[in-house]
């Protein structure tokens, strides 16, 4: 399953590691609407390949400005053991994704085990810029076809990643991760996974 010469995988943060459903329910109340509309505006968004970020222009708020904090019950319950297996397995281990400032001593301090973890506040760069995979391989010190990054987005993960020469897993999971696993673009990717869990049984 997994490509060969693969000697890293990098793992994206949110849909990826992190289950986002309570960040954006508290976003959704903090300016005053309910989550299920949220949801629905950012899903529209979504399909149109348009930016999320103008979701609090259609919902007509203001951008919300509660600071959510990455839980330990947000982690899906397959994450850390994927990211065990992959060490296990002699691989290195990254993680590295569109996060604000605070996200990486927040990872830090759930106890995730990588050889790093960063992110676009601490890089000053974002995805879905071919910089962003850069310097992935530049922390990483492979050659982008020795890396396998794994995300739930075609449009910032697998295409970017893909086009440095890097190996991509795509995992359907998330808003994103099930609509764009209706577009053609993702067969693209060299691995499909519904789960963790299947990349974890693949590394064991």
């Amino acid at each position: 399953m997994l490509p060969a010469d693969v000697q890293a995988i990098v793992f994206d943060v949110g849909e990826t590691l992190v289950d986002e459903s309570r960040a954006w329910s508290l976003r959704a109340l903090n300016v005053g609407v309910t989550p299920f509309a949220l949801m629905g505006a950012l899903g529209a968004l979504i399909e149109r390949g348009q930016d999320h970020r103008r979701v609090w222009d259609i919902l007509d708020v203001e951008p919300p400005t509660v600071v959510v904090q990455i839980e330990r019950d947000d982690l899906y319950a397959d994450a850390t053991p994927c990211l065990h297996a992959a060490r296990a397995a002699g691989l290195l281990v990254g993680i590295a994704g569109n996060q604000p400032a605070g996200a990486v001593t927040q990872l830090h301090t759930l106890g995730f085990e990588a050889d790093f973890v960063a992110s676009s506040a601490e890089w000053g760069v974002a995805k879905p810029s071919l910089e962003f995979f850069s310097r992935i391989a530049e922390r990483a010190d492979l050659n982008p076809d020795a890396i396998l990054y794994v995300g739930d987005r075609l449009d910032n993960d697998i295409l970017p990643a893909r086009h440095l020469g890097m190996r991509t897993a795509f995992i359907r999971r998330g808003p994103w991760g099930y609509i764009h696993s209706q577009r053609e673009e993702a067969q693209l990717a060299d691995i499909r996974l519904d789960s963790l869990a299947q990349l974890t049984a693949a590394l064991g």
